[in-house]
């Protein structure tokens, strides 16, 4: 029964349910305490904001990303950021590719709706290059900053801050953790 009703569903909508359910899976994480720098829950709504504001890489935040989240708050947002802004079909296709399987008709057409391309003629291709323009682009970011960041706070957070400022900035989400050098 289930399966009939996601055959029904067109692309599109099976692409609005995967980012709520991103989103969801990343309000509950981001719920958690090990998320919170204080390790205490985050409350619900604070939570669902900013799992959304991340996956859909607005950069509106009711906390600051800084102060409040922890280090594993951090890289859930970090990873919503990275999944938001490639896509959740970009990747699951690129991960799909990494370990040596071909994407099926199913997962081309997904990802031809996400890429908003009118055909499959150099789907793959196209993906590539997306994938790797990413990872290029993000690499000479996350150096670039890491460089500028290295005297004023050592080379661990500035290697750190250089990688997580460079996907925001990359995916145009707008989080930053400057607030704990009040920059």
């Amino acid at each position: 029964m289930k399966g009939k009703r996601l055959k029904r569903l067109s692309a599109m909508q099976l692409l609005a349910c995967g980012f709520l359910i991103m989103i969801m899976l990343g309000t509950l994480l981001l719920m958690l305490p090990i998320s919170s720098a204080r390790r205490s829950a985050t409350p619900f709504v604070e939570a669902l904001f900013t799992a959304t504001s991340a996956s859909c890489v607005t950069g509106l935040t009711v906390v600051d990303t800084f102060d409040h989240w922890s280090l594993f708050g951090q890289l859930v947002l970090l990873l919503l950021i990275q999944v938001g802004g490639l896509g959740f079909v970009t990747i699951g296709t690129a991960i799909t590719m990494l370990m040596g399987s071909r994407p099926g008709l199913i997962q081309k057409n997904w990802v031809k709706e996400s890429l908003n391309v009118p055909d499959y003629g150099g789907l793959i291709s196209l993906l590539k290059l997306v994938l790797k323009g990413t990872l290029i682009f993000e690499g000479l970011g996350a150096v670039i900053l890491a460089i500028r960041f290295y005297p004023l706070m050592g080379l661990a957070d500035a290697v750190y801050f250089g990688v997580f400022h460079s996907i925001s900035a990359f995916c145009n989400a707008g989080f930053d953790l400057m607030g704990k050098y009040g920059i």
